[in-house]
């Protein structure tokens, strides 16, 4: 049982969304936190088709619940199934104050759909994989080779727990949702995240490989997005900048151990380039969270020049905080070229890099050089942000 970080509190009248990938915890998440709540679960096949053949039947049956019950959130899961249930909601919201937390895995097809959103009635939450402190004994190298889905953390085989949701939700629940009609281009772009994975995107060279245009491509990376399975990292730029700059965006799937799956990486100790690659992307993770569950704002993203320089991670509207991540546990001169680069031409606020080794230090020029515990204790304690 893990400690999540994301608590969700409802005043009087008001109700949410609660949106995250599949497996991360959403509906236990909402167990224990409203363990007394009416749930409605569309991933009951019952309930699917009867609220889809007669969504004013949800109404009735909410309508049926007892005064104390009715007084407490009312959560709909998987909401996504039914989208016609949000004029329902949208109703008893009105006419009724009830509250509901409508929890699901993609905005997309309601959006698609027109469906009713509840014209800003509802807050908007999001449960990511797990973090560094809601695991007890983190274990780093099980969190990058396992990655942080709840279930696969945990597993003991976790390259078939990885495989299983490849091929039953990135694939085929993508294509079961209407999302995508051209099967086998799809699967070829699921191939092509391979070696596009992590790395400056090149549409072009991604749609010739998978025989779609780049137009198409950029959608495939859009489906990614919005069915919160994916991120882009857009480049870092400021009109007075001096460099010549990148405009082509990154892109991450949403979980470390997934990614590791797709790229066929192992992490089978703290060393070497997968286990530099694999932090980067880790580290990009707690981040996300982060802004997330503290309801922040700033922006994350990459800084690199037309000459290759780079900065993996410059956070804040300003770039105040630049982030580099390297796999060693002897950081030397050659690793802080990037980011050294970006401090003189931007100036940050802190330049940091996170790493593996033993203790925190700092060069003679004020860069810090942070263990990735380190980090990652300054980052949840609010001490760098």
């Amino acid at each position: 049982m893990y400690s999540r970080s994301l608590h969700i509190e409802l005043p009087p009248r008001q109700s949410a969304f609660l949106w995250g990938s599949r497996k991360t915890g959403k509906s236990t998440l909402l167990q224990q936190q409203f363990p007394d709540s009416a749930r409605f679960d569309l991933l009951d096949t019952r309930l699917l088709v009867e609220f889809t053949r007669a969504p004013w039947g949800f109404a009735e049956q909410v309508r049926d619940l007892d005064a104390a019950t009715r007084a407490r959130p009312i959560i709909v899961d998987e909401v996504q199934k039914v989208p016609a249930l949000l004029d329902e909601v949208h109703r008893l919201i009105e006419d009724q104050g009830l509250r509901f937390i409508l929890c699901g895995s993609s905005a997309r097809k309601l959006k698609r759909g027109r469906a009713n959103l509840l014209g800003g009635r509802a807050w908007r939450f999001a449960l990511h994989p797990l973090t560094w402190p809601e695991v007890p004994d983190f274990d780093l190298r099980r969190a990058l080779d396992h990655g942080l889905v709840p279930e696969h953390y945990a597993a003991s085989a976790p390259q078939r727990a990885l495989a299983g949701y490849l091929d039953d939700y990135l694939r085929e629940e993508v294509f079961a949702e209407g999302l995508t009609r051209n099967t086998p281009a799809f699967s070829r772009f699921f191939d092509a995240l391979s070696f596009s994975h992590a790395e400056l995107l090149n549409f072009s060279a991604i749609a010739r490989d998978c025989g779609v245009d780049s137009k198409t491509v950029r959608e495939y990376f859009q489906i990614l997005v919005d069915t919160l399975l994916g991120v882009f990292v857009e480049p870092f730029a400021r009109r007075r900048s001096r460099a010549v700059l990148t405009r082509t965006p990154k892109f991450y799937l949403f979980d470390v151990g997934l990614a590791g799956r797709i790229t066929r990486r192992r992490v089978e100790a703290l060393a070497g380039p997968g286990f530099g690659q694999a932090l980067e992307h880790f580290v990009l993770m707690e981040l996300l969270a982060y802004r997330s569950y503290r309801e922040l704002d700033f922006p994350v993203r990459f800084w690199r020049t037309g000459t290759g320089l780079e900065c993996d991670f410059v956070l804040g509207h300003e770039g105040e905080v630049a982030v580099e991540v390297k796999g060693t546990s002897n950081v030397q001169k050659r690793n802080l070229t990037g980011l050294r680069a970006y401090r003189e031409e931007h100036r940050p606020r802190h330049a940091l890099v996170v790493c593996n080794e033993s203790r925190p230090r700092r060069t003679a020029d004020g860069v810090r050089i942070l263990p990735w515990r380190d980090f990652l204790e300054q980052l949840w304690s609010d001490d760098l942000m």
